[in-house]
């Protein structure tokens, strides 16, 4: 039966700058600064200890258009180890690291295979004979918008058909809408597998034939949380066989604690360190945003004083921890409940005020000086309808705990 072995990962973003997290401790934020790297290299060591016929790599392998030195080199260096197992590599460039940008070049070893602008076939012909015909295109600047899915077209003369595109599913809406497409439009190509990249969570949106977004390598904030790796997928001509494979150095974690219950700051430090306890893993670190919600407090100095005495200790014992779990999040909330409806009825000025966030639609507006800023623009992801709608309610409660409260 004839079958092939390969490894499919997307959205590497090597030496991503991992925004906001200077103030980590050196080694800490050293760990964060290689990580991506160190997932590199998982990525490289399972290919070689799998003996995998080739290796996919869907799209955004650099964090930016400028392609840094450090993050080609590195890459290079893994692909070298790969060439001399004989394990080709097929890479498609996304919207991040686009045809179009401007970087010194440093030329990559001969079994990288680089999809061009326009939709090509690239045949692959594997040790023990199969014959694989992959097709795909890089992105040739940041922006594609074009249906790229319609210049795919099957070259009959292979085993097996496998198809590479870094692009949006068209029903999502939480991210750009670079080269669309529906799954739909995937299964009529008649393909055996479809390589995804662009959406940085796990996806399987089809099983037949497989169409998969394995995310991205290593997480880089809070949003991208849990655990990120890629598949190593079996193909036959029966079936198909998918493997996930962890390669995050770190992972980002959200933790909850209702803190109702407790009476003295002790109590706080023990559920802080039972919650941090029940997330560390073996070998890995852990960025943590934890919650104390529902805390009783006398005044806001208090609050402050917990907040800062509270990391202090937890930094001190987590600080050498080579399985860390460091809060780089924490969240005190105090138990407050509003009363809409007897708000409501003490003034027309409250009915009014729940009745705009109810009805607010222009949360874009709001924020497009942020988009507009050249900051913004390069860092900020746009919010799903979801976040919006949070980032609403915190505005909400917020506004009126200052006009409610004494």
């Amino acid at each position: 039966m004839k079958k092939i072995s390969f490894i499919h990962a997307a959205d590497l973003h090597l030496d991503s700058p991992m925004i906001g997290l200077k103030h980590l401790p050196a080694n800490i934020f050293s760990r964060m600064k290689e990580s991506t790297f160190t997932s590199l290299k998982k990525l490289t060591t399972a290919a070689i200890e799998r003996q995998v016929d080739f290796v996919i790599l869907a799209g955004d392998l650099f964090d930016g258009e400028d392609r840094s030195l450090r993050a080609q080199s590195r890459f290079r260096t893994e692909m070298l180890k790969l060439e001399e197992k004989n394990i080709p590599v097929y890479v498609v460039h996304g919207n991040h690291d686009h045809l179009n940008g401007s970087w010194v070049h440093l030329d990559m070893p001969a079994n990288v295979h680089l999809f061009h602008s326009e939709v090509e076939t690239k045949a692959l012909k594997t040790k023990s004979g199969e014959c694989v015909h992959l097709y795909g295109f890089s992105y040739p600047t940041r922006h594609v918008f074009d249906r790229k899915i319609d210049d795919y077209k099957k070259a009959e003369g292979a085993d097996f058909h496998i198809g590479i595109l870094h692009g949006n599913e068209s029903a999502g809406t939480e991210h750009d809408n670079y080269a669309p497409f529906s799954v739909k439009d995937l299964q009529e190509k008649d393909f055996d597998y479809w390589a995804l990249g662009h959406i940085h969570k796990r996806a399987v949106l089809s099983e037949n034939p497989p169409i998969v977004y394995p995310g991205n390598i290593q997480g880089r904030n809070k949003k991208e949380s849990g655990s990120k790796g890629f598949y190593h997928v079996t193909l036959t001509e029966l079936d198909v066989k998918m493997d996930f494979i962890e390669s995050s150095d770190l992972i980002w974690e959200e933790t909850v604690i209702d803190a109702a219950a407790v009476s003295c700051f002790q109590d706080v430090l023990r559920l802080c360190q039972t919650a941090i306890n029940s997330v560390r893993r073996v070998q890995q670190g852990t960025l943590l945003t934890l919650s104390l919600k529902n805390i009783q407090l006398a005044d806001d100095r208090e609050k402050r004083s917990l907040h800062s005495e509270l990391l202090e200790l937890l930094f001190e014992e987590e600080k050498d921890e080579e399985s860390f779990v460091w809060i780089v999040d924490l969240i005190i909330s105090e138990s407050f409940h509003i009363d809409k409806e007897q708000l409501k009825t003490e003034a027309n000025f409250y009915a009014e005020l729940f009745e705009t966030f109810a009805h607010f639609e222009n949360v874009d507006l709001a924020l497009a000086p942020l988009y507009e800023h050249q900051l913004g623009r390069k860092y900020l992801s746009y919010l799903s309808t979801s976040e919006q709608n949070e980032l609403l309610e915190k505005a909400e409660k917020m506004l009126i705990e200052l006009l409610y409260q004494p």
